[in-house]
């Protein structure tokens, strides 16, 4: 029971007691989360002691050592095989699991090196299709997350309308991976073509693959899109985007040259973050750690399934 002094202080603070309630809740987690969570370097000398009794956890990886070049290819050809830089969304034993899941994957089916802009055709496992199976051909505009739940986002023309199909590059349902044209664009993103002309996204669904040589340099489309009229899905003037044309379409004089402020507007330039160190280490894996995981994928590679 609360007392007299309790009851008159809820009352005339009230505002005082849930940030105590939060800052509460907050250290029982913590407090709980170390109670609870094995740290990572005490997992690593129970794995590397003698005392352990499988050979195979304390038998070291031996691979070849990846020069900055080399990691700096995979990083562009493989980047799901990088976990998350975010240290809260980091656990060290869950990401070599992924990983060995990944490359078992890579056991059974092809799937092929592409880019964004890459012309796509997957084909999935569909017990409502009339062959149980169905395929999709689409220009990939996006490739997002890490680990087993990278994806990435093909898109085309369907009956006049734009159609975009969202897959999970290791989903067990997916018997198919074929790469129709190799190429990159000159953004790393093509969300900007939802607010394009269709034609932009067309690609037809019996078009023939061609012929990929290893070896040689994946060519860049240079090519500009002009973007539609607005509403956009986003503020694409904004954005600092080179593979679309310089939008003309202004209502006046004086809108143009407020959006050419804006843009240029420290707050939306924001061009600290070039030279912030920090950020870049937060954002990105550390060159070290990246030569350590890809020169795992590298030893492993010659068994992945090549059609």
């Amino acid at each position: 029971m609360p007392t007299m002094s309790g009851l008159y202080l809820f009352k005339q603070c009230p505002r005082l007691v849930p940030p105590v309630i939060d800052a509460a809740k907050c250290n029982i987690q913590l407090i709980s989360r170390s109670l609870y969570t094995v740290p990572n370097e005490t997992l690593e000398k129970q794995r590397t002691s003698p005392l352990n009794r499988n050979p195979e956890l304390r038998k070291q990886s031996k691979h070849r050592v990846l020069n900055s070049k080399e990691v700096s290819e995979f990083r562009d050809r493989l980047p799901e095989f990088l976990p998350n830089p975010n240290p809260e969304h980091r656990d060290r034993i869950s990401e070599i699991l992924e990983r060995q899941d990944m490359v078992n994957r890579r056991r059974n089916i092809d799937i092929p090196e592409f880019y964004v802009g890459s012309i796509l055709a997957v084909t999935i496992a569909d017990k409502y299709a009339p062959g149980k199976d169905g395929r999709f051909v689409g220009i990939c505009i996006h490739r997002e997350e890490h680990g087993l739940r990278h994806k990435f986002i093909l898109r085309n023309v369907i009956d006049k309308q734009g159609v975009e199909i969202m897959y999970e590059m290791y989903n067990p349902l997916i018997l198919k991976i074929e790469v129709l044209k190799q190429e990159k664009r000159l953004d790393d993103s093509l969300l900007y073509l939802r607010d394009c002309p269709l034609e932009y996204s067309y690609i037809p669904q019996d078009l023939k693959g061609q012929m990929i040589h290893k070896g040689v340099q994946v060519p860049v489309n240079k090519t500009k899109v002009p973007l539609g009229p607005r509403p956009w899905s986003q503020r694409w003037d904004r954005f600092d985007l080179k593979g679309v044309e310089e939008f003309t379409d202004w209502r006046s004089e004086k809108a143009r040259i407020r959006a050419l402020e804006s843009r240029q507007h420290p707050q939306v330039a924001k061009p600290w973050e070039k030279v912030d160190l920090i950020k870049h280490y937060k954002e990105n894996i550390n060159p070290v750690e990246a030569e350590e995981i890809y020169g795992e994928v590298d030893k492993d590679s010659k068994n992945w399934k090549n059609d």
